[in-house]
């Protein structure tokens, strides 16, 4: 199974539970959801994330995933996941809570090191 991993907000996977799908905003703006590898949570999170609170990490199987996924290289020259569609939920087996420390980074959880 190949895992990629996605942060959100936990208020829009609790509404992506009820709907069924999830839809990040950057599929309006940009067309695709940003994944990461478990290599570069934390380094996603600490550019894009300090200091916010409420986050989770979803764990989903891309084989599962029935939109498109692409891996494309990021500004800084690695290949990221971007997944071209809406994200079915089902493709989603495990989600962990996903707090800052009191300096506003993160660390990596515990649950992203037993992918290894």
């Amino acid at each position: 199974m190949k895992t990629i991993l996605h942060i959100t907000q936990i208020g829009q996977w609790e509404e992506a539970k009820t709907l069924g799908i999830y839809r990040a905003d950057s599929l309006d703006t940009e067309g695709f959801i940003h994944c990461s590898e478990s290599s570069q949570i934390v380094q996603v999170a600490n550019r894009f994330f300090k200091h916010q609170k409420g986050l989770v990490i979803l764990f989903i199987d891309a084989d599962k995933v029935k939109a498109e996924v692409r891996y494309e290289e990021a500004e800084i020259g690695e290949l990221f996941p971007h997944i071209y569609g809406e994200l079915n939920i089902d493709s989603v087996f495990q989600v962990v809570d996903f707090e800052s420390g009191e300096d506003g980074l993160f660390n990596l959880p515990q649950e992203v090191l037993n992918l290894s």
